[in-house]
């Protein structure tokens, strides 16, 4: 069986054991960038590696690049095959509860046409509150290999390249807000979307046209994700009878705006796209429009 999108604690502990297999810890603090990986060598899902967002699951910041910008395929695909990744690995990434950078990982991989991914849904602490139990110290996986390829929708085969459909670039983002049946969806908190509070980039607000849906929306008390059915009711109302592959994510840097796109594969509204460098990336450019309110 393949787990596409989330994967609850009694599926994970079937798939342990299992050859082909891969757990990713990709617990994170963008205020503290080193706790993610003190807290995995501190106690981890037996067999887990970790990915670091910074390190891993991103490319180095440039002059006019948001904060996290999408890593270099063939330089991301390396990292797949240390952590023990091959083209045919069922993959699970986790992260504290939450799942806002494990679905990070879950998009990147989609991204170059490795479906074979899900999110452990409540993280690590469901594992721990369901019994699980925990290892410390670093992994030490087989190597694998991993070649993106991604399959583009007017191919019969598969290509060796990310599909540049799922991604929007600013310019995209710019024409895109020229026509209604677009809608720009900002995961971040109402707080910073609003321009009241910005504990991270040096410009408050948002882009014009954008509307609010922070991502912990779509989760429960507990950190887990709602039903599907309770995700496709929200998000019907939130894109207001658009159709859901005129959607573009964002967030503060691309991050975020995974969990979004998670939930709603997860309600079964496929086709939304990223907008990877997100308001970070906007504001780099002061002739780009930004409001509050």
């Amino acid at each position: 069986m393949e787990f596409q999108t989330l994967i609850e604690v009694d599926s994970l502990r079937e798939l342990q054991g299992s050859r082909d297999f891969a757990v990713i810890d990709c617990r994170f603090d963008l205020m503290n960038p080193e706790a993610g990986l003190r807290a995995y060598l501190a106690g981890h899902i037996p067999g887990a590696r970790y990915a670091d967002l910074n390190r891993d699951l991103s490319a180095p910041i440039t002059p006019t690049s948001g904060r996290h910008p999408l890593p270099a395929p063939e330089v991301f695909a390396k990292r797949l095959g240390e952590l023990g990744v091959g083209n045919d690995t069922q993959v699970v990434a986790y992260d504290e509860a939450n799942g806002s950078f494990a679905a990070r990982l879950w998009w990147l991989l989609r991204w170059l046409g490795h479906p074979k991914v899900a999110v452990l849904n409540g993280g690590i602490k469901a594992w721990i509150a369901a019994g699980g139990t925990l290892e410390s110290g670093e992994a030490a996986p087989a190597a694998a290999q991993f070649s993106p390829r991604a399959q583009l929708p007017s191919r019969s085969d598969v290509s060796p390249r990310p599909d540049p459909s799922m991604v929007f670039t600013a310019a995209d983002v710019a024409n895109a807000l020229q026509d209604p049946a677009t809608l720009l969806v900002d995961a971040r908190a109402a707080e910073r979307y609003a321009g009241t509070v910005e504990p991270i980039d040096p410009v408050a607000g948002h882009i014009p046209g954008a509307v609010n849906h922070p991502f912990t929306t779509n989760l429960d008390v507990d950190g887990r994700f709602l039903s599907p059915a309770l995700l496709k009711a929200r998000w019907l109302d939130r894109i207001a009878g658009r159709d859901p592959r005129h959607l573009i994510a964002m967030c503060g840097s691309g991050v975020t705006a995974c969990h979004n796109l998670l939930a709603l594969e997860v309600a079964g509204l496929s086709g939304a796209k990223l907008y990877a460098g997100s308001w970070s990336e906007w504001i780099r450019d002061p002739a780009r429009p930004i409001t509050r309110r």
